[in-house]
Formats: structure tokens, sequence, C-alpha cells
């Protein structure tokens, strides 16, 4: 018996405390980039890039955003979710 070589998979760089990288896959270039309009309008965002995704003709879409600086409605969501999980802790933590 042989036992398989694992190759480890190169961790992608963390963006900086504040950020978040979104990768977005979708059928259709329209339908990733209106879901990244939506992101925009939230958030303050990078441009977008974007990728073939897969042999069927899809499209990755990858963008970064600032979660320092968010516009409304994040903004309200992320205030309401801050007090909410402040309060009660979840259920694996102590």
């Amino acid at each position: 018996m042989t036992s398989a070589r694992t190759t480890p998979i190169p961790a992608e760089p963390v963006p900086p405390a504040g950020r978040a990288d979104i990768r977005i896959t979708a059928a259709s270039p329209e339908t990733a980039r209106r879901v990244a309009e939506v992101l925009r309008r939230c958030f303050d965002s990078t441009e977008q890039r974007s990728y073939p995704a897969g042999h069927e003709g899809g499209t990755r879409l990858h963008l970064t955003v600032d979660t320092t600086r968010p516009a409304e409605p994040a903004r309200s969501w992320l205030a309401t979710s801050r007090s909410v999980a402040a309060d009660h802790p979840q259920g694996d933590e102590a």
C-alpha cells in the first residue's frame, strides 16, 4: 500500500484589518456585476477584477471591501449586529 502525498495548499494573503476580499462566481458576467454593485453600495471597495470561471463560461469576480467605511444599509446592519453579538455569546463560546 502506498501513501498518497498531499501538497499543502498555499495560504492566500489575509487582507488588512477592516477589509474583506470577496469572490463572486456566477453563470454570467452581468449577474456577478449586479452582486458587486450591491456590495459597493454598502461598503467602500476597490475596482472589481473579473476572470473566466470554469469550462461552462461562468465568470469569477474579485473585489475588496472596506468594512471600516460602510454606507447605508450596511452601517445600520453592522451597528445592530454588534450590539446583539456583544450581549449574546454564540453557542460554541464559553
